[in-house]
């Protein structure tokens, strides 16, 4: 039961004095109260400590969770100490089947091949990757290879046959020409390694390649890049024609076989085997015919 307060008026005076805290008769208590503020200041603390560590830690999480940029990739413009970096190009879906490109991104070499539509969806996405335009030559030769993976297929009509014998008659094989036939065999080497000082049947530098090429066709031809250059006849771009040998560089320094439709088949420099190039991937210094 609770105090009761007395009914006269000195006595309710005393009630009231008696309630009033005393810190000086109790010492104790004064040290509670402080106590008990102290405590809940600290409780205080510790939640605001709690919210700030939570709130680190999905920043830190967001930070670890961000994309790391993309690898940027050498393009090396052939035959040249240029390059330049182009971010992400490397992982570009197919690249590796445009026929070429391990001429400008060494990396790709021998990495298998693939269809026309293939080779044509690798050269969109590249074309979109910012900075491609800034290797010199570089768009040059997408844009080269991009019009001979482009062409529409040749449409087919079906004609009932005039004469059932006529039709059954094999055609004559087409005689192929002197300079299509040092083509068939450039191409017959496609993918051996290049080496220098070699001249086949297994590996070849430059020169050595097209003058094995020709010899296989029973044709002799100087051994240098320098010979064969001044030693053909001269013709002009206009009048190129599959078998002639294109020079390039002022020095005359490298060669390589026309194949017909703005490509040569060369063996291009160490690391990158033969293969089949655009023809304007590196400046011309002559065309000759044999």
């Amino acid at each position: 039961m609770g105090a009761r307060v007395p009914a006269d008026a000195a006595g309710a005076e005393r009630f009231r004095a008696d309630l009033k805290p005393n810190p000086s008769a109790n010492p104790v208590g004064t040290r509670r109260y402080g106590e008990i503020y102290v405590a809940k200041h600290r409780r205080l603390s510790s939640s605001t400590a709690r919210n700030l560590a939570a709130a680190s830690a999905v920043v830190t999480g967001a930070a670890l969770l961000a994309p790391a940029p993309a690898h940027a990739a050498q393009v090396q413009v052939p035959n040249t100490p240029v390059s330049v970096e182009i971010p992400g190009i490397e992982g570009v879906p197919g690249i590796a089947t445009i026929p070429g490109i391990e001429a400008w991104i060494p990396s790709l070499a021998g990495q298998g091949n693939a269809t026309s539509s293939d080779i044509a969806s690798a050269i969109a996405a590249v074309k979109a990757i910012p900075g491609v335009a800034n290797v010199p030559g570089f768009s040059e030769f997408i844009a080269e290879v991009e019009a001979r993976y482009a062409q529409p297929e040749e449409a087919y009509t079906a004609t009932a046959p005039m004469n059932v014998e006529a039709a059954a008659a094999p055609a004559p094989a087409p005689e192929v020409s002197p300079g299509q036939q040092i083509v068939d065999i450039a191409r017959s080497k496609v993918g051996a390694p290049y080496v220098y000082g070699a001249s086949g049947p297994d590996a070849f530098d430059c020169s050595g390649f097209t003058s094995w090429v020709y010899a296989q066709a029973g044709k002799s031809i100087p051994r240098t890049s320098q010979a064969q250059a001044s030693s053909g006849m001269q013709v002009s771009r206009a009048d190129i024609q599959p078998g002639d040998i294109v020079v390039y560089y002022g020095g005359a320094s490298h060669v390589g076989i026309y194949a017909g439709n703005g490509t040569i088949i060369d063996a291009l420099n160490s690391g990158i085997p033969v293969g089949e190039r655009s023809i304007d991937m590196m400046p011309i210094h002559s065309i000759v015919r044999f």
